[in-house]
């Protein structure tokens, strides 16, 4: 909105550049954030909107986390929504798809929450349905990518040149980007389980997104840079980094009052639509392999679940974890819960850089 005010007519040129406006929108998410963050916590007080801890996770949680205000995802998504509405231009269909995912994602996880905290259901709403919603938001929104842009359904290999090896595999992209989108989701909301130990990776993960996207669709004075480091161009992907500027304003504005101890949580209203939005964010910078590797914890974390599971069914109830997901394991070996926090934190900026590095290993 501000963009096509002040430039496209005002004609200022200080706001032509998605640089400029990259800046603007995480500073402005970072700090509407921090300047809502109380009221809004005070607000969940008031309204008893207090996290029920499962009866199958650690004994120690129950009386440390039981009652902390849940559901601030909700600001998350607002501090994020409101400076890309700003400063991105709002003709871009590729950061529309970005947002039809972490809103509608952010729906299903609101309705989730909401049953949990205001009708007193532990449970929530059933997994069935979380995957239906997520599935029917989904393939809106791919539906849309492939109908409204000129997408290219080719697959990106990391370290390998698109020009070595580059498959078209059509219209079965959309089950493949399905599993992206609702894989990622499912993983950051089973990451969500300590103080902090999702967003950061989130805002990390968004970081790497940010410079994958501007390389993606940004030419500077003549120079391709998609061209330079031999990735898929993207033309318009820039403007997406904007949206991904929020993200990490808004993620880092929200760790001020989650981090250990947390005065809030984000619930699923928070990590349904992060995760979502970190796999739209992979799909329309083509890295839909790489991020296997940036979201190296949230892989970890859901391949324990599934393990875990896996293990128990078939081979008698003997389970491969103490406890999961993972994150649970180290807590019951011992490990205080800052220190699995802040490994999980190292983890995740090694695994960010070993992302990076695959644009130059190629």
């Amino acid at each position: 909105m501000l963009y096509a005010l002040l430039y496209q007519r005002m004609g200022i040129n200080f706001f032509r550049y998605p640089s400029t406006r990259i800046l603007l929108a995480a500073g402005f998410s970072l700090l509407l954030s921090i300047w809502l963050g109380p009221a809004f916590i005070r607000w969940l007080r008031r309204m008893a909107i207090g996290q029920e801890v499962r009866d199958d996770g650690p004994a120690a949680h129950k009386e440390a986390k039981q009652g902390t205000p849940t559901m601030g995802g909700t600001l998350i998504l607002f501090c994020a929504t409101i400076p890309t509405l700003l400063w991105m231009d709002l003709t871009n269909r590729y950061g529309w798809f970005v947002l039809i995912i972490l809103l509608g994602y952010g729906l299903v996880g609101f309705i989730d929450d909401y049953r949990k905290v205001a009708l007193k259901n532990t449970k929530g709403l059933p997994g069935r349905y979380k995957l239906l919603g997520q599935t029917l938001f989904g393939g809106v929104a791919l539906a849309f990518l492939l109908w409204a842009t000129p997408y290219s359904t080719e697959l990106a290999l990391p370290f390998v040149k698109p020009s070595w090896f580059s498959p078209d595999i059509g219209w079965f992209y959309i089950p493949f980007a399905l599993v992206v989108l609702l894989g990622t989701s499912n993983a950051v909301n089973l990451t969500d389980g300590l103080d902090g130990l999702a967003i950061v990776p989130t805002v990390i993960s968004a970081g790497v997104f940010l410079i994958l996207a501007y390389a993606a669709g940004a030419t500077l004075s003549g120079f391709n840079l998609a061209e330079y480091l031999q990735i898929p161009r993207t033309v318009g992907a820039e403007e997406v980094a904007i949206l991904c500027a929020a993200l990490c304003g808004s993620g880092l504005g929200f760790l001020w009052y989650n981090a250990h101890p947390a005065e809030v949580f984000m619930g699923d209203v928070g990590s349904l639509a992060l995760g979502g939005a970190l796999g739209a964010l992979a799909i329309v910078t083509k890295n839909e392999f790489v991020s296997a590797i940036i979201h190296g914890v949230f892989v970890a974390e859901i391949m324990s679940v599934i393990l875990q599971v896996g293990s128990y069914r078939l081979r008698g109830g003997k389970r491969i974890f103490k406890m999961a997901p993972l994150h649970h394991h180290f807590e019951l070996s011992g490990w205080p819960e800052p220190k699995v926090i802040v490994r999980f934190w190292i983890m995740s900026v090694l695994m960010a850089l070993v992302g990076l590095a695959s644009l130059k290993l190629r």
